[in-house]
């Protein structure tokens, strides 16, 4: 499967090296890591080359970021990106789909929720 970056004029793959280089990672264990040769890292990084989907989605598991991150350097994509457990990010992103009302109710039980926690933790210590 070809990747869709290849259908898009002038994308450019330059919002990898930041967070590569926040994970602590070289080019060569990240092409190890998602198996793709180490001069290809490196095009990426230049923008010389665009990654396939697949690589893509690789390259956004392994930096804990999203693909749309990767893309355009979205900061709308910060809090996204910033959610590791996968099953809550999806739940998050179901309840976004709620009515506002069905949302509220949502919210008002995560807060009684955590106000709890943290009242039972304050009372371990």
């Amino acid at each position: 499967m070809s990747g869709f970056l290849a259908f898009l004029p002038g994308a450019m793959f330059l919002f990898l090296t930041e967070p590569r280089i926040k994970k602590g990672l070289s080019q060569g264990k990240l092409a190890k890591a998602i198996g793709v040769h180490v001069t290809n890292i490196s095009r990426y990084e230049r923008g010389e080359h665009r990654p396939t989907s697949d690589v893509l989605t690789k390259f956004a598991n392994e930096l804990d970021v999203t693909a749309v991150y990767l893309m355009d350097g979205s900061m709308d994509d910060k809090a996204v990106s910033s959610i590791s457990d996968k099953e809550l990010l999806s739940q998050f992103q179901k309840v976004s789909l709620l009515s506002n009302e069905r949302k509220a109710v949502v919210k008002e039980l995560l807060e009684t929720f955590l106000l709890k926690s943290d009242l039972q933790q304050r009372f371990v210590q």
